[in-house]
């Protein structure tokens, strides 16, 4: 019987001194977790731009990058991926990120501005925060998630999309020099609608355009917020970066031809492939997946304190056009506008190889050596970090709005 007794003892401690190292190597794996508010044609772009830097970086082999490619979760060699999806829901996004938490995600890489502003609530009540890097977010100081590219929490970071509505909004009078009256659509519960809705009533204003705005607060509402605006006289719909809208951007089209053909804008480029007549947008959305994996990166690498990391803003502007839908509605194109376009769809076919799926032009890593690549990700987030000069502008500035 002692025997026995002495032979499992050494059974135990020879377990012992194997599963701790074991244990700990896996949870010295990473765990990110990539959280989308919806699966969008835009969101597929900033995907497909992380998953070839995962790639590249040999953080994930061909057969676990097919998995990620599905959207699935991933138990890897090198890292383990939660991947979530809200499905455009607000309440379920609240529960995708606590439930990230409770999962012991080591990072937070946050796709929309709705699931970027709910990680950053939620994560400044903890004492230990993970990381949360941001994509796909058109107004990270609007929407809170950060109050100046330097000033934010030291656990965020990430890469504003610029939308241009600069550039957008005088796309109306190139098309009609004589446009007097536009209409505009916003759910006032998406942060980023509420905000290009603001900024296409100011710019319109500047160029001596008149904005009618129909509210919404869902997909259902759509078709009789188009009709209201006709029946009010634009002459043309210009639609702000919005989900609701994007939703259901077909009943905005076709509501808008039922009433006599009105051309559709939107800050949308790929909504020219569901109908919108012009498109114009922030290029490129590929590239803001590349920029959010370099943060990433070198993040787990140990390359960069993401706490003196400047918010990225890169400054891009793309125009295509459906000249089917515009045919469809009997709108014809000015010249001046069509010679601005970056693409054009015609006889349902596009220029420049662009696809639904993949609705950019570029949408491929660079051909370079691993020791090449690194080195020129680290010299684009070395030229992000804060000095103590930019700190103290930006707060300057702040003090100054807030006096």
């Amino acid at each position: 019987m002692l025997q026995r007794i002495l032979l499992l003892l050494v059974v135990i401690a020879l377990l012992c001194s194997i599963l701790p190292p074991a244990l700990a190597q896996d949870d010295a794996k990473p765990t990110i977790a990539i959280l989308r508010y919806g699966g969008t044609t835009l969101t597929a772009l900033a995907e497909k731009g992380i998953l070839d830097m995962f790639e590249a970086y040999g953080m994930v082999n061909a057969e676990e990058r097919a998995i990620l490619d599905e959207a699935e979760d991933l138990q890897g060699e090198r890292i383990n991926v939660i991947y979530s999806d809200a499905d455009f829901d607000i309440p379920t996004a609240n529960i995708m990120v606590e439930d990230a938490l409770d999962r012991g995600a080591d990072t937070l890489l946050t796709l929309s501005t709705p699931v970027s502003q709910i990680a950053a609530n939620i994560t400044r009540q903890m004492d230990d925060p993970p990381a949360i890097i941001f994509a796909i977010v058109t107004a990270p100081y609007f929407a809170g998630i950060a109050d100046a590219p330097c000033i934010k929490d030291s656990h965020i970071a990430g890469t504003q999309t610029n939308i241009p509505y600069d550039e957008f909004v005088p796309l109306l009078k190139v098309q009609d020099p004589d446009m007097k009256v536009v209409g505009t659509i916003v759910n006032l519960a998406e942060p980023n609608s509420v905000f290009g809705a603001e900024r296409i009533s100011k710019l319109a204003g500047e160029l001596g355009v008149r904005v009618e705005v129909a509210p919404v607060v869902a997909v259902a509402d759509l078709s009789l917020a188009t009709a209201s605006l006709i029946s009010k006289g634009v002459e043309a719909i210009a639609l702000p970066a919005s989900y609701t809208t994007s939703i259901g951007l077909d009943a905005i089209v076709s509501t808008a031809e039922e009433h006599g053909g009105i051309p559709v804008f939107s800050i949308v480029a790929e909504h020219v492939y569901r109908g919108a007549t012009v498109g114009a947008d922030f290029y490129s959305l590929y590239r803001e997946g590349v920029i959010a994996a370099r943060m990433l990166i070198g993040h787990l690498n140990g390359d960069i304190d993401i706490s003196r990391l400047s918010v990225n803003l890169k400054p891009g502007f793309t125009v295509a056009i459906n000249l089917d839908a515009a045919a469809e509605a009997g709108v014809e194109i000015a010249d001046e506008l069509l010679a601005k376009a970056d693409w054009t769809i015609r006889d349902g076919a596009s220029t420049e190889g662009v696809t639904p799926d993949l609705p950019e032009v570029g949408t491929e890593l660079p051909e370079m050596t691993l020791d090449e690549r690194r080195a020129a990700d680290l010299a684009f987030l070395a030229a992000l970090e804060c000095t103590p000069e930019m700190i103290a502008e930006q707060q300057a500035e702040l003090d100054a709005a807030d006096s």
